[in-house]
């Protein structure tokens, strides 16, 4: 069973995906497993130039502990570039759809009451 914040962490990702497919991006997968490791979203960015995303989403109710983008931790970093790295050397997504060969970029879109959304590019 999922908790309340699950659920709004849900919301707080499909909000991001359609917002990024209203505007021309190609979401390729949410929540794409590698290993022991989660994306959120792997989208195309059509650019220009065209580039593979590897996107982590953020949801927070609000900013009593700080600012969204702050619980990106160095450790949260890295298990993003892990994963990102390890589905590139596979090549395939997990249900078998190839990986377009096109650079890759790390972002950051933060969620919050509202429906307030920020894209920090190149953040991860």
């Amino acid at each position: 069973m999922r908790t309340d914040a699950q659920h709004s962490g849900d919301a707080a990702e499909q909000l991001v995906a359609d917002r990024l497919a209203a505007g021309g991006w190609a979401i390729l997968g949410r929540n794409v497993h590698v290993g022991r490791y989660e994306l959120d979203l792997i989208a195309v960015d059509p650019g220009p130039p065209r580039t593979l995303v590897a996107v982590e989403v953020r949801w927070r109710a609000g900013r009593a502990f700080g600012l969204p983008e702050e619980t990106v931790d160095a450790r949260k970093r890295i298990r993003v570039r892990a994963a990102a790295f390890g589905l590139l050397e596979r090549g395939a997504l997990p249900d078998g759809s190839l990986l377009p060969h096109l650079p890759l970029r790390f972002d950051l879109i933060v969620v919050e009451p509202g429906d307030r959304i920020r894209h920090h590019r190149h953040a991860m």
